[in-house]
């Protein structure tokens, strides 16, 4: 059989890979398969916005035929004002295209920036999927190493600079690992960013759960931020839409352009009921949204408080969905992750998944989605993890 010589050197989904640990087990009904592998709300989007869905479904024949590549006009200036409010800076629509999903957005942002054998920098631990993309691409993934605090620095950064780097990625609120950039360090990246001719691409897909009040960063404020920022957003953790697949890439009118190609030829529009339901939660859910927010950020401090009270173990960061757990044992977070489905009937993600082959911080490390669980499911989280042996 033929395969693309990129596509036999992708590491598999983790996700994807670990419902497959899964698949053909039993578990005891005292005690159930706890999920905390992946980072996607179980529920459904709210009651009102799933009606107001039926009715685009039902009324508005526009939705069900092709749209525009760069997504509905209205939902790019709705998202355009809102950006713009919450930055302090000026986005337009033509600074908007919306995309099946925040990895496409991923995928065409690289698509107008690198070809074979060109590198992108990505902070360990990385996000899987940004990493598949540029080994399926031929895009040279560069780790970037980060401290105990699971931030990158931009001395590292700019030591693994080469003439074939074409851009940087952050991921903040972070995944894997949950950890909030600083404003003055997304800052720095983007001044780095600029003096070398790169493009910083920044992932904001979690940023309606950041526990910081404001803007998280002021990228926006500057006049000429286009010229290196490519700004990445989800709908689907907002309003609940992962299945609608909505996201969004922010940038420059002329990167666009070069987008829409790449857009038009992987799947011509977004879905155009999951834009009208994107649209109207913009306009109405703010909220509800809010309500979302805290209870995650609960969620968050009982993740805290209970790996707290576990001897041996150690959070090394959360934020949004996420945290990220140094475990205590003497084996690898991967041969762990496949023994906690058997022991104790927990479902989540070793370190080794979101790090290069070798590093012993991935090792050292899991991941678990807390988003997943309310708070009496993080409870049985944390009793079964102190029965692990």
């Amino acid at each position: 059989m033929i395969v693309n010589p990129n596509l036999a050197a992708t590491r598999p989904s983790p996700v994807v890979e670990a419902k497959r640990w899964v698949a053909d087990k039993t578990f005891a009904p005292d005690l159930p398969l706890l999920n905390v592998s992946q980072a996607a709300p179980v529920d459904p989007p709210p009651q009102a916005l799933r009606e107001a869905m039926a009715q685009t479904a039902l009324t508005l024949p526009a939705a069900h035929v092709y749209g525009p590549v760069l997504g509905l006009p209205d939902l790019r200036e709705e998202l355009a004002q809102q950006v713009s409010r919450h930055y302090g800076g000026p986005v337009t629509p033509g600074n908007v295209a919306i995309t099946q999903g925040c990895n496409q957005a991923f995928c065409a942002a690289l698509a107008t920036l690198a070809g074979p054998g060109d590198e992108v920098l990505l902070p360990t631990p990385w996000y899987f999927n940004h990493h598949m993309w540029l080994t399926l691409s031929g895009v040279r993934p560069v780790p970037l190493p980060t401290g105990p605090e699971l931030l990158p620095t931009v001395a590292e950064a700019e030591a693994r600079l080469t003439d074939r780097t074409r851009a940087i990625v952050l991921v903040t609120p972070n995944n894997p690992a949950g950890v909030e950039y600083p404003a003055d360090l997304v800052h720095a990246f983007a001044a780095l960013a600029r003096r070398h001719g790169l493009a910083l691409i920044l992932d904001e897909t979690y940023r309606d759960f950041d526990s910081r009040p404001g803007a998280p960063h002021d990228l926006f404020a500057d006049p000429a931020w286009s010229d290196t920022l490519i700004h990445l957003y989800s709908f689907s953790k907002a309003y609940r839409l992962t299945g609608h697949r909505v996201g969004a890439l922010i940038a420059s009118p002329e990167r666009l352009t070069a987008a829409e190609k790449f857009l038009d030829t992987v799947a011509i529009c977004p879905n155009q009921i999951g834009q009208h339901a994107a649209l109207w939660g913009l306009e109405n859910l703010s909220g509800w949204l809010a309500g979302e927010r805290a209870e995650i950020l609960a969620r968050r401090g009982a993740v805290e408080e209970g790996i707290a009270t576990l001897p041996g173990w150690q959070l090394s960061s959360a934020g949004a969905y996420f945290a990220y757990v140094r475990h205590p044992f003497d084996e690898t977070s991967a041969t762990l992750a496949r023994r906690m489905v058997d022991d104790i009937a927990v479902l989540a993600l070793p370190g080794t998944m979101f790090t290069p082959d070798g590093d012993p911080s991935g090792a050292a490390h899991l991941r678990i989605a807390f988003a997943n669980i309310d708070r009496t499911g993080i409870a049985t989280l944390m009793t079964r993890l102190a029965h692990l042996a």
